[in-house]
């Protein structure tokens, strides 16, 4: 989102307070935020707020010195995105109907940007049959509303109306500011360690934290593509819109995997699956005792060279390599005896990057050969730079069948 342009309308709703945060995420994306309140937003948060948060001076007044003359014209039509949020059930009729009575709805009448809604209201305001049918008029323009929560609303009423979190509508932003270049590409994600039991209370595993797969397939949801995230346990929510499989095991990962393949184009396998099980599980906890305990393992299933082998799959095959010594070396075994399109490799030794961090540095190997290397970035960067490249070897294959 960095440079991106984006306005944020704020409307009378006690919700208004959580815009605060919404500005604060966005500017820490490095987007340029400007925000435009209407007057009954300003009686539940001071403009001065959104001024220290974004850093721009605030439109409220249509007359107020600090709007230019063509301020409600130009806004709309230079940001990249328009969202309002809070939406209220008012505003929502303001857009449907096309009435234009303050600095915000005069805004958005001449807006060229696409925009984004945040309803946030009463449940039963929200469930009125008007404020559906005006939801449906604006969706029907080209307008983007998001799904508002459930739970407890500030009028203490339980259901669906709350402002979704600051962080989902960021992350709905960047999906809407992000190119839409792998639409129609179905893509299967792995991601997080595996756990394997030794008895109801104890379990080997490892240290990955799942943070660079969800970085994928977040990212790859965001580009428009139908997505798959395949995940051992960790602490990260599931991202939004990817259809979310939990697993525990490496035999539950497989089996889910593949029974999934023959459906998906793209497998990206960042998950760090354990290599060995116990041999036997407990059926209850095992006790201390004087002497030490002897631990016989066997090995688990080795999902990504099942894959380069079977006849189910097809498409593009995409490993990763987290290594502590001869980084190069191991990946191209690695490469080659999995038959991998391509292979993701780092250091998890380092300090900076692989398991537990939020920065990445990768070499990228290539079937032919070819190898890429890049500088220590955020999981993110690191994502979409991996997904430009799995789309040029998606594009070579089709490019290859269409030869042949």
């Amino acid at each position: 989102m960095k440079g991106k342009g984006i306005v944020v309308g704020v409307t009378g709703g006690i919700a208004a307070y959580k815009a605060a945060e919404l500005v604060r995420l966005l500017v820490r994306e490095e987007a340029v935020v400007r925000v435009a309140m209407t007057a009954n937003a300003a009686r539940f948060v001071a403009p001065l707020t959104f001024e220290a948060l974004s850093g721009n001076r605030i439109l409220c007044d249509m007359w107020g010195p600090e709007a230019g003359a063509m301020d409600h014209i130009s806004l709309g039509q230079e940001a990249d995105l328009v969202i309002v949020a809070p939406a209220t059930a008012n505003f929502i009729g303001k857009m449907a109907n096309g009435i234009g009575d303050d600095f915000l709805s005069t805004m958005l009448l001449a807006a060229t940007a696409p925009v984004l809604v945040c309803p946030a209201m009463n449940v039963k305001m929200y469930g009125n049959p008007v404020v559906q049918k005006n939801l449906e008029v604006l969706k029907d323009r080209g307008v983007t509303v998001m799904e508002p929560g459930e739970g407890q609303l500030a009028c203490r009423s339980e259901g669906k109306g709350r402002l979704p979190d600051p962080p989902e509508i960021v992350e709905e932003a960047q999906r809407l500011l992000s190119p839409r270049d792998l639409q129609g590409m179905r893509i299967l994600v792995t991601a997080g360690p595996t756990v394997e039991p030794l008895d109801p209370v104890r379990y080997i595993t490892n240290r990955s934290s799942g943070k660079m797969g969800y970085a994928v397939a977040r990212a790859a949801w965001r580009r428009g593509a139908s997505v798959v995230l395949v995940s051992g346990p960790t602490c990260i929510a599931p991202p939004r819109g990817v259809d979310f499989k939990p697993v525990r095991t490496a035999f539950e990962m497989r089996d889910t995997v593949f029974a999934l393949a023959p459906r998906t184009h793209v497998i990206v396998k960042a998950a760090a699956v354990a290599d060995y099980r116990p041999k036997s599980t407990a059926d209850q906890k095992i006790k201390k005792g004087p002497r030490a305990l002897t631990l016989d393992l066997e090995k688990n299933p080795d999902i990504l060279a099942e894959l380069g082998k079977t006849d189910t799959f097809s498409g593009i095959l995409v490993g990763f390599a987290a290594e502590t010594e001869e980084l190069l070396g191991n990946a191209e075994a690695k490469l080659k005896a999995k038959n991998l399109d391509m292979i993701v490799a780092n250091d998890v030794s380092r300090k900076d990057a692989g398991f537990e961090t939020d920065t990445n540095a990768v070499k990228i190997l290539f079937r032919e050969g070819r190898m890429e290397e890049t500088p220590l970035l955020g999981k993110d960067q690191v994502a979409d730079l991996l997904l430009d490249r799995i789309k040029v070897l998606w594009e070579d294959r089709g490019e290859r069948r269409r030869g042949d």
